[in-house]
């Protein structure tokens, strides 16, 4: 599938998706730490946009902007909490160990190499202390050379459009800016966020993908390295929201189906052939219902991706029921903080205990919003099960 297919966003009248990742600089991102000017522009928006971002919280760009702009007060930074003793105070860390996480993530870096050097050069007693050995803890990488991480891209490759990811560079700045290096054990027990996040989920959705995460979806549906050659094996999305991750994969040759009930309001939508449906409902139609294409009956040959799935309504067990295929992909949280999947556990502890016949090969860190613990969760169906 292409990825040329009409998107929009509410107040614009010239976006196109493709035309804003061809025209995608670092230019684009916000000078001084406006947001608010920044989106406008890259949105075509107008001026006196008052467009009501509901998340978590209901705010509009202007009342985001204030909240930036209040820096560190009223706990607005409060990530890292340390007590001693009566006192309960706030830690921020140091401006490189945000870059050594931000590294991780680049396409530019060797993934595994990053992570060693966030670990090795962590002071104790700082939050990326605490924060490495926990990313290593969750770290699951390929079991073959059948699927590996990319290898790092020269510098000037990020100049070629596959490369781009605007919302991995508006990941990067929000880390920058809300003292952010990395989730620990502890932010399982964070309750906040930050006023930014709303924005960044109408307009790029629940998670941010990696160019890690990316690759291996791709490798995963047949392409070598996870390039643009020879993609064979479709991506079925359950729950696809605004269609980021779906526009991104089809950006890099995958085909994806994207479905979605539309419960929930984007500001953005990327794509414009969303399949309007319940995911499980979507899963047992009948073979080749969706668009001559073969879909339904549980989509035996495609991988099935969920990204940020609900925890409301048994939602994702009753995906992975009606899913008859061999690979199941989650981008959701490593830890307890019931915020996707399953209330109380992760999907990792739900899929060992309820679907056995299925294996965890790889899990990889995504970048994590401020105060959330995100990761690429890869599960294969063993031999026979």
């Amino acid at each position: 599938m292409s990825s040329k297919r009409s998107g929009s966003t509410v107040g614009s009248r010239n976006f196109d998706p493709d035309a804003f990742f061809d025209r995608w600089t670092s230019s684009a991102l916000p000078v001084g730490n406006d947001l608010r000017s920044a989106i406008i522009k890259a949105f075509g928006l107008p001026a006196d946009d008052s467009y009501v971002y509901h998340a978590v919280a209901s705010v509009t760009l202007a009342q985001v902007q204030s909240a930036i702009n209040a820096g560190r007060q009223h706990g607005l930074h409060a990530w890292y909490i340390e007590k001693s003793g009566d006192t309960t105070e706030e830690q921020f860390p140091d401006p490189k160990d945000i870059e050594a996480y931000i590294a991780i993530f680049s396409p530019v870096t060797s993934t595994t190499k990053a992570l060693a050097a966030f670990a090795s050069n962590a002071k104790k007693g700082t939050p990326r202390a605490h924060s490495a050995p926990h990313l290593h803890a969750h770290l699951l990488l390929p079991p073959d050379t059948n699927l590996r991480l990319p290898a790092k891209a020269k510098p000037a490759s990020l100049y070629n459009p596959e490369y781009r990811n605007p919302y991995l560079d508006l990941w990067s700045w929000s880390a920058r800016t809300l003292d952010w290096s990395g989730p620990t054990p502890a932010t399982a027990h964070v309750k906040q966020s930050h006023h930014v996040l709303p924005v960044l989920y109408h307009h790029f959705g629940c998670v941010c993908p990696s160019h890690d995460a990316l690759s291996l979806i791709a490798q995963l549906c047949g392409s070598a390295a996870g390039q643009r050659k020879g993609a064979t094996r479709p991506v079925v999305e359950i729950g696809s929201g605004n269609g980021y991750w779906a526009f991104v994969l089809r950006r890099r040759g995958v085909r994806v189906w994207a479905v979605d009930n539309a419960v929930s309001a984007w500001r953005t939508m990327w794509i414009g052939d969303t399949i309007r449906a319940d995911g499980p409902g979507f899963l047992r139609r009948p073979p080749g219902e969706v668009a001559g294409e073969v879909g339904g009956a549980g989509a035996p040959g495609a991988v099935l991706l969920m990204v940020y799935p609900q925890v409301s309504g048994d939602f994702t067990a009753r995906v992975v029921e009606a899913y008859t295929g061999d690979t199941i992909v989650v981008a959701g949280t490593q830890n307890e903080n019931r915020f996707t999947g399953f209330a109380g556990e992760t999907v990792e502890e739900w899929m060992a205990r309820e679907r056995k016949r299925f294996e965890k090969i790889c899990q990889v860190p995504l970048p994590s919003f401020a105060g959330k613990d995100d990761a690429l969760f890869i599960f294969k169906r063993i031999a026979g099960g």
